[in-house]
């Protein structure tokens, strides 16, 4: 079947969508440029919908790609037959594509190729018609020879089994259905590789659980186990399965030579084809659970650069510290620097009443509104010394903690010493912290994505899948968001659709020698940004207060003809640009399809248009919930009472549930049953990271210092919630005691997640 037409199958669309979405990306077009400004053709796909198509095209051209490699090397060995070229026709994946290859593979010296060089083929081939009236032994006196080096009969009939054992081996139908069983039927155990192993994995030192109801994360862990030589790992059939399923296949008849084809068939799955099976299906559920992994961490990560921003404050950010301080700086409301200073909240008594005052004067002088709170070393303390301080303040001052993941990594960077010379290393983290606050997708770009600390097991996904998934989702929010052509960082600036890292430098330098861009034509002037580069980076470049008003919208440069001609029909001028209820009352009662066949242009991008001239540079995160800030209502763990009603604020969505803060130092986690009454195959389909939730307390350990909440609440009957597996069932095993990629732990289910940590 041709891949455009699988692609439509598999993902229900109509034909001429694919066609034309895979037409675009094969000329090169970005994925946000298609969906954002080639809708009419993709029929409206939006870019996660595309990067999903884009991954599974990639997968099936590259099995295309293999197929006729295999095709190839089987004719050219002069032994394709049409029911081998009708099997590679109809194979879907690669390992089918592989079993079908295995017998024609060029293979190392094996027992069976030293068998098959001793003549002893045809007394295979004699043995596997399995003649009840034929006499192997008597058979296999004739192969007898010392120059070939066969000593005796049963020298000559035991190399027989070992070609029928590869021959079993090597057979694509067998391989298939045996992996088809493994998957259904399959149980997976570990054990401790050694005395020495450590105890963090020690929930699987006496592991065991059906194949079908493993979770990926459990998977991630195990296969880390293994990789650090901590964990021992099986994956088997009921005794005897495996091997009664290759000889219902081979075993035809009885006598003398079908005991020697059961015999084959028991050595074949025991000694060739369960390691290799075993290690097959492994993979296959390695990589499903590092693709589950890569979903959930990049729906992490959308949510946390998306999270809307605190516009128009100006921010005291707070870096915590003991030994050396709490590093301090205040931002205006663009992100200008406007002082910094270095207090000590740990020290004395003294100390910290020196620093309150300091922060005070800072507060007053700058007319500081929010505070951010770096959430690393000293938290607890900086949080509760914040919540004092704003208590004793005349002015409304509210704070927030955020996550400081990969701020002392970036401050020591060279991308930061350039945006703050004048600055020490430490101060910079402050700086950043301030900023995360104001626009969290301004400031988070400039640090390694998978430094966020939002996902599990991130740093165990394959290095190349993991940057190509995580460059998406950070070119697909920059993109959403737009930048102002005149202000936005090198960092913000490389993602944009069409501009590279080089581009964006010079971008920057042009900046900086001619002054700020006045309309977007300039761009053409940019060093190595031709008219391509343009055509995908325009639209998402925005230039405030230039010469063409236009040019400080989302419309494409090659639909301003089209805007002038609505304006010109809906009889308003370029400076109502931005006067929603104007444009609003001009369009309403005009049929969208009418004034789209008049002006020449879809539906869909006439739409985009209105939208754009209603309110020109929509930022899509205005539409969403404002961040929870709190105002001195901070609490300890003892101040905490199975019941009590809670609001918090979700920061990381993980297999197994979601970590909330709730303003008590440590985040409680939400376990994946209590987050609603229905089942759920994961816990993204009803929370995602910065929703703001209404949770209660379920239990409190003080001693351990954790907290379990619930979504679900406790005033209402509970409704009964449907297993997808009903009757018994083993219980899974509790998390590992540390989960350094989502910081924090599963113990007995009684969770937190710690903050603190770069």
């Amino acid at each position: 079947m041709e891949i455009n037409k699988i692609l439509a199958e598999e993902f229900g669309l109509r034909q001429e969508q694919v066609d034309n979405a895979v037409a675009l990306i094969d000329d090169d077009k970005t994925i946000p440029f298609i969906a954002r400004y080639r809708k009419e053709q993709t029929g409206s796909l939006d870019d996660q919908v595309l990067r999903e198509l884009f991954d599974r095209l990639t997968y099936l051209r590259n099995l295309q790609k293999r197929k006729e490699e295999v095709r190839s090397a089987i004719t050219g060995q002069e032994k394709m037959t049409q029911e081998i070229s009708d099997a590679i026709d109809s194979a879907m994946t690669l390992v089918e594509v592989e079993d079908i290859y295995r017998p024609f593979k060029p293979k190392r010296k094996t027992r069976a190729s030293v068998a098959r060089e001793k003549g002893l083929e045809p007394l295979a081939q004699l043995i596997l018609s399995q003649d009840p009236a034929c006499d192997p032994a008597g058979a296999a006196e004739g192969y007898i020879s010392g120059e070939k080096g066969v000593a005796d009969a049963a020298e000559a009939v035991k190399g027989a089994q070992d070609i029928i054992a590869e021959d079993v081996s090597d057979n694509a139908e067998l391989r298939k259905k045996l992996r088809e069983v493994y998957k259904k039927k399959a149980v997976l155990s570990t054990a401790a590789a050694g005395e020495d192993a450590k105890d963090v994995y020690q929930n699987y030192f006496e592991y065991c659980e059906p194949l079908p109801t493993v979770a990926g994360h459990r998977v991630l862990a195990i296969d880390r186990g293994v990789s650090e030589g901590q964990l021992k790992m099986a994956i088997k059939l009921s005794e005897g399965e495996g091997a009664g399923i290759c000889k219902e296949m081979y075993v035809t008849g009885s006598g003398a030579c079908a005991d020697l084809v059961a015999e084959a068939c028991e050595d074949s799955f025991d000694r060739l084809i369960e390691p290799s099976v075993e290690r097959e299906v492994w993979a296959e559920m390695l990589e499903s659970a590092q693709e589950g992994g890569l979903k959930n961490f990049s729906s992490n990560l959308r949510q946390l650069l998306m999270a809307p921003p605190v516009r128009g404050t100006v921010t005291l950010g707070l870096d915590p510290g003991y030994a050396h301080g709490c590093k301090c700086a205040v931002v205006d409301p663009t992100g200008k620097v406007l002082d910094t200073t270095v207090v000590y909240l740990t020290r004395s008594k003294n100390e910290a009443e020196r620093a309150k005052k300091v922060l005070t004067d800072m507060i007053k002088k700058h007319g500081v509104t929010t505070i951010s709170i770096g959430n690393g070393t000293a938290t607890r303390e900086t949080e509760t010394f914040t919540a004092e301080l704003i208590r004793e303040l005349p002015g409304k001052v509210s704070y927030m903690v955020v996550s400081e993941a990969g701020a002392s990594v970036y401050s020591a960077s060279e991308l930061a010493a350039a945006e703050f010379p004048e600055y020490d290393v430490s101060l910079r983290s402050a700086i950043s912290i301030a900023r995360r606050l104001q626009d969290p997708l301004a400031e988070l770009v400039k640090i390694d994505p998978k430094a966020v600390g939002v996902g599990q097991y991130q740093h165990d996904m394959p290095k190349a899948r993991m940057d190509e998934a995580v460059k998406g989702v950070v070119e697909d929010c920059v993109n959403s968001v737009g930048v102002d052509l005149n202000t936005a960082s090198f960092s913000l600036l490389s993602y944009i659709a069409g501009i590279n890292s080089a581009v964006a430098k010079n971008i920057v330098s042009y900046r900086e020698e001619n002054g700020a861009f006045s309309d977007r034509k300039e761009l053409m002037k940019v060093k190595k940004l031709g008219a391509k580069a343009f055509e995908q980076c325009a639209g998402f470049l925005r230039v405030p207060g230039g010469r063409e008003p236009l040019d400080n919208t989302g419309i494409h440069p090659e639909s301003y003809k089209v805007a002038r001609a609505l304006l010109e029909k809906l009889g308003i001028t370029p400076a109502d640009i931005g006067n929603a209820d104007k444009i609003r009352t001009a369009v309403e009662g005009r049929s969208l399809n009418e004034l789209s066949e008049e002006l020449g242009t879809g539906v869909p991008t006439l739409t985009d248009i209105v939208k754009e001239l209603e309110k020109p540079g929509r930022d899509p995160r205005d539409e969403l919930p404002p961040p929870l800030m709190r105002s001195g209502d901070i609490m300890e763990l003892k101040d905490l009472t199975p019941g009590m009603e809670l609001m918090g604020t979700v920061r990381n969505v993980i297999d197994f549930g979601a970590f909330v803060d709730i303003g008590v130092h440590e985040d409680g986690l939400v376990h994946i049953s209590q987050l609603c009454d229905k089942y759920i195959k994961h816990p993204s389909e009803v929370v995602k990271v910065n929703d703001v939730v209404k949770v209660w307390v379920l239990d409190v350990d003080l001693k351990r210092g954790r907290v379990s909440l619930t979504m679900k609440d406790p005033s209402k009957p509970a409704a009964p919630r449907p297993h997808k597996n009903p009757g018994r069932r083993k219980p899974a095993p509790k998390e590992e005691k540390k989960l350094s990629d989502t910081i924090g732990s599963n113990l007995g289910g009684i969770t937190v997640r710690r903050r603190g940590g770069r």
